[in-house]
């Protein structure tokens, strides 16, 4: 594995829910809007369906207002919600589209996604619909922003992507060494209160993110670190 380049000065993370970014990546973003760079948030869906005692239209908004208090912990300002329906959303023309508008507004020269694959790692555990189409449709809407041709009613092309890295994924090529962050994942993790009191069950931020950050840390050769999957756009 190798560290991630360092060199670049704007990013977007692109995933389907409030709190996905925090189980892990949020560390690595604290790193880098510490060392100056811009990082901005774009949520597919609002989460309003993720917790089973509390409505959408009531969840919705809390969620957001979780995920923008999260976002701030790590150093992030600007989060924007696309509206797709949470546990519903498709991959497909309309879902590349938005997210591609997303990237041409932004105009990073980093992505960030989510594990896309069947499964997360070697446990069998099935991976949420949303999760796998939004990754798949991200590395896509990379392509399709820099194609002038592409949904040319979301702006001017934006060709200046140098690399797309996937975080929760079973192959890594990349790390980001979080061990002076990674106390800002947790709080960037514990902002997500409601959602973590609705899993019904006892779950610590800071032992998780610590469990799967040690982990990361022994592979890479440093105390917690964050692994990446990098793809070429």
């Amino acid at each position: 594995m190798e560290p991630v380049p360092e060199t670049w000065e704007r990013a977007v993370a692109v995933v389907a829910h409030p709190d996905d970014l925090e189980y892990g990546m949020a560390s690595a973003i604290a790193r880098f809007t510490g060392q100056g760079k811009q990082v901005s948030y774009v949520l597919v869906t609002s989460g309003e369906a993720g917790i089973d005692g509390l409505a959408p239209g009531e969840c919705g908004p809390l969620r957001r207002e979780e995920q923008r208090r999260s976002a701030a912990a790590v150093g992030v300002d600007h989060v924007e919600f696309l509206g797709h329906p949470d546990g519903s959303v498709e991959y497909g023309l309309g879902l590349r589209r938005d997210i591609a508008g997303a990237l041409r507004r932004l105009r990073p020269e980093v992505v960030f996604g989510m594990n896309f694959d069947l499964t997360w790692g070697e446990s069998g555990s099935v991976n949420q619909s949303d999760h796998r189409a939004v990754g798949v449709a991200t590395l896509d809407a990379c392509r399709d922003a820099a194609n002038r041709w592409m949904f040319a009613e979301e702006g001017d092309p934006w060709q200046g992507i140098s690399a797309v890295y996937i975080f929760g994924g079973r192959a890594t090529t990349h790390f980001v060494d979080v061990g002076d962050t990674i106390e800002c994942g947790v709080a960037s993790l514990e902002e997500h209160r409601a959602y973590i009191d609705g899993l019904g069950q006892d779950f610590d931020p800071d032992r998780f993110l610590r469990d799967m950050g040690g982990y990361g840390g022994m592979l890479a050769g440093c105390e917690y670190a964050v692994l990446l999957q990098s793809f070429s756009v």
